[in-house]
């Protein structure tokens, strides 16, 4: 057993989550990992139309910056948001039956990859629009201040997105308003083929929160315990009635921008590099290090993702497709007259 000075050197995971609760945000780290892998399986086999955004390699910045967060709590997302999805609870099925154009879906197939919500966990949706999250986030943090629900809002977004003019006004916004919403930006060093060094002028993204008047702070996105701290911290800021907080994670996608992209821009090196600081093994060793679980407990964790995402896969095959008389189902407009 540790001792008294061994937890309070540890790592902030460790000394701030129960057992429990970080074997399973392991779980979701796996789950997120299984998921995208057989999201590129069932598109290589032609069961997905269209293409995705695949965030393996990320799934430290996703778990890592939800949990603080319970179901009241919001967050928005991106076009790579399926790491994000699953980190906030959800429902493995529906997410892949929404891939598979099904009935039953989040969005019964009729958003697809890009535009996956789950209202009742608190997720406002991904986005296809760079950017297009920050405004709805801000949006969700008035509401929540104005109501008085003490509920705070997670945005995710990419570095493509911090030259975009919504984040610029999304971030002074909510710094005006003092809004409780936290701005965690998911810097994997590219946006779609250009670098952050070509399109950035500051070493940091976070470095631009101070022109907000709001804390803003960059960390290792690959380390759960560091994407944790930092993130809880800002939660707390925000819930406390103190303002906003940028966060910058530095990460890295495994795979290209989208399925149609040819990689040609980053080296065989720079890949193999960032694939050997993966977030799953770094976080699997912080608990067997800390005597949380053993090397057994991480593979049964690992074969019962497996089994889950090979289940969730079978129940979107299985699900209905959606008929044509249900074309004009939830398109909202007013009927004109003949």
């Amino acid at each position: 057993m540790d001792s008294i000075d061994d937890v309070a050197n540890a790592p902030y995971a460790i000394r701030h989550y129960a057992p429990e609760t970080l074997k399973d945000a392991l779980r979701k780290m796996f789950l997120i990992r299984k998921f995208e892998e057989g999201a590129e399986d069932s598109y290589t086999r032609g069961l997905i139309h269209g293409t995705m955004h695949l965030s393996i390699g990320q799934e430290a910045s996703a778990v890592g910056s939800c949990m603080a967060l319970t179901d009241e709590d919001k967050i928005t997302s991106t076009h790579r948001g399926h790491g994000h999805c699953v980190a906030k609870g959800a429902d493995l099925g529906k997410m892949f039956a929404e891939f598979f154009g099904k009935e039953t879906g989040y969005c019964k197939g009729r958003g697809g990859s890009m535009h996956i919500a789950d209202p009742g966990k608190g997720n406002l949706g991904a986005n296809g629009i760079v950017g297009g999250g920050l405004p709805i986030a801000v949006g969700a943090a008035l509401s929540a201040k104005r109501l008085g629900t003490g509920a705070v809002t997670v945005c995710f977004f990419g570095d493509g997105a911090n030259n975009e003019g919504a984040f610029h006004e999304a971030l002074n916004m909510a710094a005006v308003w003092k809004l409780p919403v936290v701005f965690v930006c998911e810097n994997n060093k590219y946006g779609m083929s250009t670098s952050t060094e070509r399109s950035t002028a500051v070493a940091n993204i976070a470095d631009r929160a101070v022109a907000y008047a709001m804390p803003g702070k960059t960390v290792d996105g690959n380390d759960f315990s560091a994407v944790a701290e930092s993130v809880d911290t800002a939660v707390a800021r925000a819930r406390a009635g103190e303002g906003p907080s940028l966060i910058e994670n530095v990460t890295y996608r495994w795979r290209g921008h989208s399925k149609s992209d040819r990689n040609r821009y980053r080296t065989k090196e720079e890949i193999t590099d960032w694939m050997a600081r993966d977030p799953i093994p770094r976080m699997a060793r912080l608990l067997i290090d800390h005597h949380i679980l053993s090397e057994a407990d991480v593979d049964a964790i690992e074969a019962e993702a497996e089994a889950t995402i090979k289940d969730a896969i079978a129940f979107a095959a299985d699900s209905p497709d959606p008929t044509v008389d249900a074309v004009t189902r939830d398109v909202y407009t007013d009927e004109i007259a003949a």
